[in-house]
């Protein structure tokens, strides 16, 4: 039987986020393996898992608490790939990539909250 958070349209985006930021993170400096790099990946894993979270929760309330926890990991995501572009550390096609689904996740997870808050 499969988990009702794997229909979410924003469980599925955001574990393809997390995808992505495994697969660009992989070309960071070796130096940053136990920083930036390690950051980056545990920010993209905690939303889907809060999400899933989320998801399996029975009232509204905590459901919203566990979407809203997802949403600030994509936040300190975004701040940490705005750190890598300053720093030169990423393509610009992997910028554009990983804020492009930043972007999507983070529409899909205000929507959600939004929709949460009032039933």
């Amino acid at each position: 039987m499969e988990k009702g958070h794997k229909k979410l349209r924003v469980w599925q985006e955001s574990m393809e986020l997390a995808k992505i930021v495994y697969r660009v993170t992989a070309e960071l400096p070796s130096e940053e393996k136990y920083g930036l790099t390690s950051q980056m990946r545990r920010a993209a894993v905690s939303v889907p898992s809060n999400i899933a979270e989320g998801a399996a929760r029975q009232g509204s309330k905590e459901s919203t608490q566990f979407f809203t926890i997802a949403r600030g990991s994509l936040s300190e995501l975004d701040t940490q790939v705005e750190l890598c572009r300053t720093l030169g550390f990423l393509t610009p096609d992997n910028i554009s990539l990983l804020t492009s689904q930043i972007e999507t996740v983070d529409a899909l997870l205000s929507g959600l909250i939004r929709y949460k808050r009032t039933t």
